[in-house]
């Protein structure tokens, strides 16, 4: 029998139907490059994901369940090759959990809604937060902006 790719995330005490999904599931709905991402907690190289350098006025989604994460009103060049922010679209969008793989002692940002694995958040980002989340494009699917 399939289990799920990760652990459940619980919002108010219901578990999101995006997260009950079986990594079998997951496989056929990502590319592979998405699903290592976000269910395998991988990360895709510097300066190669499609959103890094975008300026383009938009909302950047979860690519698994769709949540809104990131406003591209929050995002700006750190200089680091991934798409980066200052802040999400709401406190409640993402959660954070300690992450010491590779030797390191590093906060890993999942999407709230699934616990797709987005990125990471370091305390080196631009005013008004000081945190940067860097974020991977493989994790982000960017809808433009309505304009007036």
């Amino acid at each position: 029998m399939d289990k799920p790719a990760r652990p459940t995330a619980q919002k108010d005490g219901v578990t999101p139907e995006a997260s009950t999904k079986t990594d079998a599931e997951w496989r056929q709905e990502l590319t592979p490059e998405a699903y290592r991402i976000t269910r395998q907690g991988g990360t895709e190289p510097a300066f190669t994901g499609k959103y890094w350098n975008t300026k383009t006025p938009a909302v950047y989604l979860c690519v698994c369940c769709r949540s809104p994460l990131f406003d591209s009103d929050t995002k700006y060049d750190s200089g680091t090759g991934w798409p980066s922010f200052y802040a999400p679209v709401a406190e409640d969008a993402v959660c954070l959990k300690e992450d010491h793989s590779f030797g390191m002692r590093r906060t890993e940002v999942c999407c709230r809604e699934c616990e797709a694995h987005l990125g990471h958040v370091f305390p080196d980002g631009p005013r008004p937060t000081g945190e940067r989340y860097c974020m991977n494009s493989g994790a982000l699917e960017m809808v433009l902006k309505k304009t007036d």
